[in-house]
């Protein structure tokens, strides 16, 4: 596993530049691929680790595409990513201080929203399709008994998630389940199920897709 400072990340990227890469910038020895219209903002003290793979960020689906994306991983924070994951165009991650982004390997579509507060898993294999948010946190505190702003949340291996999906605080999605268009998901959905609706149920189980 390969762990990179700032320091040589950011040098890293100026040698890049200086090469005119054609596909796109990269970060940490080539582990960190950042393509035209991308935005990287790292903190010094935050760390990045890979494993076995890269990742590769703002990835455009066409030739000319004209979206950016934007990362920034805060003071403290940590982005580990396991294999190769991609990450296409028109992206917000926001990884805060000392919260923890782990990706596994797969894609995920146009317009992510990712907010990460404290930490978010996402497994391997995994499929995420266009206009999907994904956040740990209410980022305000609700006057009721037992309420907490941040919970965790965890994206099994082999999931499937459709168009326009909302993923909430607390919430794990089981190996295998499948995550219909449009649904928000705001309670745990266990392996092999299909779900869907608003808030999210389980529709099938022993579902397998290819």
């Amino acid at each position: 596993m390969k762990v990179f400072s700032i320091a040589q990340i950011f040098f890293k990227d100026l040698q890049s530049i200086l090469k005119k890469r054609p596909k796109g910038r990269t970060l940490a020895d080539g582990k960190f691929i950042l393509y035209k219209n991308a935005v990287a903002e790292i903190h010094e003290t935050a760390k990045i680790t890979f494993e076995n793979g890269r990742l590769y960020f703002n990835k455009p689906w066409i030739k000319g595409d004209p979206f950016p994306s934007l990362i920034g991983v805060s003071e403290g924070a940590t982005l580990q990513v396991k294999e190769d994951f991609v990450i296409y165009s028109g992206a917000q991650i926001y990884v805060c201080p000392n919260a923890t982004l782990i990706l596994g390997s797969g894609y995920i579509s146009n317009n992510l929203h990712l907010s990460c507060f404290s930490r978010i898993e996402i497994g391997y294999n995994v499929a995420i399709s266009t206009n999907v948010t994904i956040r740990d946190s209410d980022n305000h505190f609700i006057n009721t008994p037992g309420h907490i702003i941040n919970q965790p949340i965890k994206i099994g291996n082999k999931v499937w998630i459709g168009m326009n999906v909302t993923i909430l605080k607390g919430v794990e999605i089981g190996d295998g389940a499948v995550i219909a268009a449009g649904a928000v998901v705001n309670k745990s959905i266990p392996a092999g199920c299909l779900a869907g609706g608003v808030p999210a149920k389980v529709i099938k189980e022993n579902v397998e897709w290819y």
